[in-house]
């Protein structure tokens, strides 16, 4: 028998609109409302071959917390928004070990490893 932390992981996007207010001059533009996809991929822990956690049902629940039109996000970052993100999901399956990436557009973003 293998013994192995096990982990399943769901994607989805959504559409949302964020700003940077302290943006470096550089990237001054960043200071206003600008819109991106924003990627998710989170990974669970899992304690059986069987689904543990069944993929599809946990990817339309994580959707549902963002339902109801494009996110207004605010002058909230990737690496915030999954820290509240990591906290919903430890309240919904406590006791696991979670991964979250969220990403804009893809192309830049923030991965965290949140313990047991």
């Amino acid at each position: 028998m293998h013994h192995a932390s096990k982990m399943i992981f769901v994607t989805f996007e959504k559409e949302g609109i964020h700003r940077y207010p302290d943006a470096p001059e550089a990237v001054d533009f960043l200071r206003h409302d600008h819109r991106h996809i924003f990627q998710f991929k989170i990974w669970i822990e899992v304690f059986t071959n069987e689904r543990d956690i069944e993929f599809i049902m946990f990817k339309r629940w994580l959707e549902g917390l963002y339902a109801g039109g494009e996110l207004q996000l605010d002058a909230r970052s990737c690496e915030t928004i999954s820290d509240e993100l990591y906290e919903q999901i430890r309240t919904e399956h406590p006791g696991r070990e979670i991964w979250i990436e969220v990403s804009e557009d893809g192309e830049n973003g923030s991965f965290a490893r949140y313990q047991k």
